[in-house]
This record gives structure tokens, sequence and C-alpha cells, in this order.
């Protein structure tokens, strides 16, 4: 009787024992829980009023099955990230994990209160515990890789510039040792239930649980007082974002959904900043410049409100990743410019200004004050600090942006293509662009000259209208006029490129040539065609854009009067060109079919009406123009004229096809002189030469510019050649025309 009672005793004290564990674990939960909740809830309403701060975008709205599917596709299928390879797959686990393992942080409120609990119904079921464990384990390997990959490229490591160059290290640092801290500690609850035997699931579902138990002892507050220190990491973490808003690399795991989901275009196969810019908009509506007021509608971006909700989304959502930074071209010169950098500056200055605009601050279009002298009395100095600063501005003026920044930009898109979250680099740049070049008249003076041919003779070189139709000068055939032949299948727009610069010429003859060779009906505008209007919409001056394209829209209009759109066939030689009347014409009214005329040379090189004879000696590397490549995903069609006419001796540039190096001619850069840092078309051109390849082949006449003017600083001119691909093709189907000398001189660039 006294053995019994003892026993009985004994069990009573360990009981009161373990009560008393969960009682205090339980406590901690709850408070720390209620703590971080509320921190996250007041965090969350502070965001959702800044991104309300920015202007109307309706259009974002609009396709929502598609933008739901697009947002499943991006995120489910990591297709962004997974581009990366190693990196890529290491954070779609670690992705998956967060998601699904977020119900192993719920059942550890259920274990803190009892060392046997779980999550209710689904908590016993063994696919559950073998789902959980498989993805704890490549959670931890996954994390583990990208650690490494962070260590690796640290910023302060010898040996270059880094892609997290500028990034918040210790966020990051931090972001990656709560994960790992919380999926060990996943492990160990485990463990400790395996231990105790109060474990649910079998060995061959959960080894590695099983294994962890194996070495832990049989102790049974084990799991409740794993769970509230797991329960205490994840609410720590949760803490500390809460109070760091502008912490990217943690928010972007909640702000990417939607980030994605209101991306411009979610048809799109990549990133829906490319190809078209956005129109220029006051109050979310386009802006019409026959009516359109400086003093009532908005003009470009010259405040941080002034962005789009979208605009401030993406600023909130960047995640520091830096792949952006890594792909950009200016930044890769030694330029000011970083994609990365340019968010997150804005994000920064949105943030430490949303006091004063929430609480009713801000300029009026003519700089008039908003609020009250009451209001300001009381609002917090640091906020009012920064609303004096200018958006663009050098250090001296305290400037957010730095117009060195501003004008560095090629619009090359491959920040745009990089992104892993949709984020509209681009589009953002061309915003403040327009602002300092339509009201502040401020923009490098060299494009000046440029801009003033374009609203005098209607092409950027400003050479007269009357010599548009010189190229056609010696061809041994008539090339026919809009207007004197009707019966034709494609318009053949020549650029002003194509119908002024010496080198563009030849490709334009060559392209003639080889319509003709293949019997393909086609005419010219000839004196009727003027600028697209590219380099002005690039620069940022919407005003001339819309000159010039309306008054080519109305043209073209006239050429395919009475034709439905499926024959308002046109085949540019300039994919700026090619961008510019195929994504963006459609803005003012003109729907076109616009090829690319490699597009077109390969179609009428697969159906055997051009028949390449002879390769091209000593090799050929591809150079992929921006604006038909990443812009526009035209990858195949160059490659598949080049294979044809080089017999498959086509050598790839490290840096092809969607990750392919600018020239540096966008942006309307093409006009302006590269003053900072390594010319970008020189650090293009010794990759181009370090193929062995004696044949530079281009798809863009800007592009043939920037890399012969690269080789001949090299003083390569002898040994490689640049040439358009239509001009390879020629040379092959006609052997017998001469190749002409070397092109150099050319103008502009």
């Amino acid at each position: 009787m006294t053995e019994q009672s003892e026993v009985i005793r004994q069990q009573t004290g360990e009981a009161n024992s373990m009560g008393s564990v969960q009682i205090v674990t339980t406590i901690l939960a709850a408070a720390i829980t209620a703590v971080a909740v509320w921190l996250a809830v007041r965090a969350v309403l502070k965001m959702v009023a800044v991104i309300r701060l920015g202007q109307p975008a309706p259009e974002r709205f609009t396709d929502k099955v598609a933008r739901a599917r697009t947002m499943l596709v991006e995120t489910a299928g990591h297709t962004r990230m997974l581009k990366w390879g190693v990196v890529g797959a290491a954070h779609w686990f670690v992705m998956v994990g967060f998601i699904v393992l977020s119900l192993l942080v719920l059942e550890a409120y259920f274990e803190v209160v009892t060392p046997t609990g779980g999550l209710p119904i689904i908590g016993h079921w063994t696919i559950f515990g073998l789902v959980t464990e498989v993805i704890t384990v490549l959670g931890l390997v996954g994390i583990l890789v990208l650690m490494a990959i962070r260590l690796r490229n640290r910023p302060t490591r010898p040996g270059g510039r880094s892609r997290f160059t500028g990034s918040t290290m210790w966020q990051g640092y931090f972001v990656e040792w709560i994960v790992l801290l919380v999926l060990i500690f996943g492990l160990v609850i485990r463990g400790f239930k395996v231990a105790t035997d109060h474990f649910e699931y079998p060995f061959w579902a959960t080894p590695v649980s099983h294994a962890v138990g194996a070495v832990l002892p049989d102790w049974q507050d084990g799991t409740s007082v794993a769970a509230i220190i797991k329960i205490i990491i994840s609410m720590t973490w949760l803490i500390v974002i809460s109070l760091n808003v502008t912490m990217g690399v943690a928010w972007h795991r909640f702000l990417a959904f939607p980030n994605i989901f209101f991306k411009r275009e979610p048809a799109k196969p990549a990133g829906s900043g490319l190809g078209a810019l956005r129109p220029m908009t006051s109050q979310g509506k386009p802006l019409d410049f026959e009516e359109a007021d400086p003093e009532s509608d908005q003009f470009g971006v010259a405040q941080v409100e002034q962005f789009s909700w979208k605009g401030l989304l993406d600023f909130s959502t960047c995640t520091e990743c830096g792949r952006c930074q890594s792909q950009c071209p200016a930044w890769n010169t030694g330029k000011p410019l970083s994609p990365k950098l340019l968010i997150l500056s804005l994000r920064d200055h949105a943030y430490a200004k949303a006091p004063y605009l929430l609480a009713g601050g801000g300029k009026d279009l003519t700089g008039e004050e908003k609020a009250t002298a009451a209001q300001l009395a009381h609002m917090d100095v640091l906020a009012l600090a920064e609303a004096d600063r200018p958006l663009i501005g050098t250090a001296e003026e305290g400037g957010i942006i730095d117009p060195d920044v501003l004008w560095s930009c090629t619009t090359c898109g491959a920040c745009v293509e990089q992104c892993p979250v949709d984020i509209e680099h681009v589009d953002h740049i061309v915003d403040m662009r327009r602002y300092q070049v339509l009201i502040e008249s401020s923009f490098p003076s060299e494009a000046g000259v440029m801009l003033r041919n374009l609203e005098n003779k209607g092409n950027p070189w400003g050479a007269p209208q009357n010599t548009r139709e010189d190229w056609t000068k010696g061809l041994d055939f008539e090339v026919p006029r809009v207007g004197e032949v009707d019966d034709f299948e494609y318009l053949f727009w020549v650029g002003c490129a194509g119908a002024f610069e010496d080198r563009a010429k030849k490709t334009t003859r060559a392209v003639a040539t080889l319509l003709n060779e293949a019997g393909v009906k086609f005419a010219i505008l000839g004196e009727g065609e003027t600028c697209s209007g590219d380099p002005a919409r690039r620069i940022g001056n919407e005003f001339v854009f819309q000159m010039l394209a309306q008054q080519n829209v109305e043209t073209l209009n006239e050429a395919f009067e009475g034709r439905e759109k499926a024959k308002r066939k046109i085949v540019a030689t300039c994919p700026h060109c090619f961008n510019t009347l195929g994504n963006e014409y459609g803005q003012l009214g003109g729907e076109f079919e616009v090829v690319h005329h490699t597009q077109l040379l390969a179609h009428l090189v697969a159906t055997g009406k051009l028949v390449p004879v002879q390769p091209v000696d000593g090799g050929v590397t591809y150079h992929d123009p921006c604006y038909l490549g990443r812009h526009n995903r035209i990858f195949a069609a160059p490659r598949e004229v080049l294979g044809d006419s080089v017999a498959g001796e086509l050598t790839e540039m490290p840096r092809n096809s969607e990750r392919s190096f600018c020239c540096g001619a966008g942006g309307a850069r093409m006009w302006m002189e590269e003053k900072i840092g390594k010319r970008i078309n020189v650090d293009r051109v010794e990759e181009a030469m370090a193929t062995g390849a004696r044949t530079v082949a281009v798809g863009c006449p800007f592009c043939s510019t920037m890399l012969s003017d690269g080789v001949n600083g090299k003083g390569a001119g002898e040994q490689v050649e640049v040439i358009d691909v239509a001009s390879v093709l020629l040379r092959s189907v006609k052997p017998e025309q001469p190749q002409g000398s070397k092109e150099t001189a050319p103008i502009g660039g």
C-alpha cells in the first residue's frame, strides 16, 4: 500500500510539474503573439495608407482571370526565379516551406498547451507528416544554399561588385537565420514527441524526425519548451518586420502576390514593363496634349506621390536581391545607376515623407502647399525635411535621384526582365524623365539637338526630308511607293537610320534586294514617312512623340485604307521602330501587323523563296538587340537566318537572348555622350571579340553603329566586321554581290 501511494504521489507530482510548464509556455505564446499581431496590423495599415497615396491606375483591374492565372504560375511555378538555376530551386523550396510549414507554427500553439497536442483533423494524417517532413528537409537544404550564396556574394568580398551591393545586409541575414531556426525547431519538436513516444507518424514517413528523436532525452516538457521557442522565433520575426515596413526582403513574401497580380500586361511571357511604355497619364487617364494644362494636369512625375499606387507597391515589394543590378549595363560599366538602388531610394523616400502626406501635406501642380499652417505646425520635423527634398537633384541639392542616375538608363529592360516580383523600373524612370524634359527642360544638352531635329526635320539627324529615298539610287530594280501601287503585301518601314545613316542604308538596300529576289510585293512611304518617335518618347518628350506618332498613324491608316488589321502588314528593320509601331501606335489608333525584317527573312528562307548557298568565312556571333529580343521576345528568327546562312557555325556570346548585354544606344542614349565609366559598347564588343568570330551580326541600326564604333575603338576594324543579319543573308544568297568596304564613321552614337 505504501509503494502504491508513492507511485501515485510521483505521478501526481509529474503532472503538476508538466502542467506548470505548459501554463508558462501558453501565457508566453499568447503574450508575444498578441504584441506581434498588433504591430503587424499597424504595419499593414501603414503600408496600405502609403500605397494609396499614389495616383489611380484603373487599367490594373482588368483581365482578373488572366492576372490570377499569371500570378499563380509565376509564384507557384517560380518561372522567373528558376531562370537562375540553383538559387531559383533553393528559393522555391524555402517559399513552399514558408507557406506550408506555417501550419506547423500554428500546430506549435497546440503543443505549448500539451506535449501531445497537434493540429485538429489533419494533424494525425500520415500524408501530412510525410509532406511536411519532406518540405522541412528540402527547406533546410534550400535556406543553407541561399545563405551560402549571400555570403559568397557579400559586397565586402574581394573580386568585384556584388548584386547585393547597396542591399541592407543585416535584414537578409536576419530573415535567413529565422527561417533556418524555425525549420530546425520544427524537427526538434517532432524529435521530442518521438523520444516521449507521443509521435503519431511512422518511421517510413518521417525518418529525419525519428533520427532526431533518437538522440533527444525522454523529457515530457521538451515538446512544449521547443514549441514556445519556435513561436518566439516566429513572432520575433513578425515584430521586427512590423517595426521595419521598408524591409522588402521580408515583406516581399506577402507583397509579391498582389504586385504580380497587378502587373501591367499579365498575358506577357516576361516582364510586363517591357515593350510599350505606359502612356502619360494624369489622375489615371491618358493625357490629351490638345487639352492638357500643366497647372491642372500632371506631366510626368515630380513628387513621389505622383507615381501610381502600383508604383508605390513596386517600391514596397523590392526584395533587394539585386538581380536587376547584376544585369544592368549602366551598373556593370561604372555608371551611378543601379535599378535596385533607384527603387530603394524611392521606397525609403516615400515612407519617410508619408507622415507629412497622410496629414494633408503636399504640393499641388503649381507648387503651392496644400496643408494649412495649423497642420504643418504639428508635423514631424523629419517628415517635413523629407518633403522639402527634390525628387531629382544632386547630393548638394538633397535630391532623391541624382540626374546622372536618371540619364544613365538605356531602357534596355534587363532590370524588368530579371525582377522576380515584376517591378516596372523603366516606366518609373521614363515618368521622371517626362517631368524633367517637359516642365523643367532639364536634360543632357546633346539631346537637345536631337529633339530640335525631330520637331523641325522629322528625323533625329536633321537630314533633309527630300533625301529619304536616296538609298534607292543604284538598285537594279524599281522600289514602289505607296500611292503609286495598291497591290503590295508589306509596307516597308525604312526608318530614319535606314534612310539617312550610311551603314544602315546598306541594310535597307539588302532587305529591299532580298524581298525583290523572293518575289515579295512591298512598297515604301518615301518622303511621307517621318520618325516613329521612339527617341523622343524614351527621353521623356511625350509631346514630340505624340506629334510624330499621330502624323504617322494618319499616314499609315491612309496607306492601308480599306484593309483589315491582318492585312495591314509592316516590315521594319529597326527594332525601335518595330516596337513603337507594333506596341505603341495602338494607343493612338494605329492597329497594324508589324514584323521585323529578320522574321520575314527567316520565313522566306524556310519556305524556299530565298536559298543561301555560300557560308560566311571566319565564324559569326549574334548580338541580340534589346528592343527586338528582351522587349519583344524575338530570339529565334535572326538565329534561323544566320544558321542557314553560315551552315550552323553561329557562336553565342555568354550574355545572349533575354540576358543579352545592351549596346548602349537605347533610351535616346544614342544622342547622349557617355562620360562616366566604361563605354557600354566597348564592354559588349570585348565579349563579341572573345568568341573568335570575325563577323558580329546585328538586327538593329543603333546596335550596328555602337558596336562598329567599339570595334574601331579597339583597333580591330580589319579583323572584325559588324554587319546586319540581312547583309549576311544577301552575301550567302547572292555571292556575286560586292562585299563592300568596312563600314566606318557612323552618324550619331
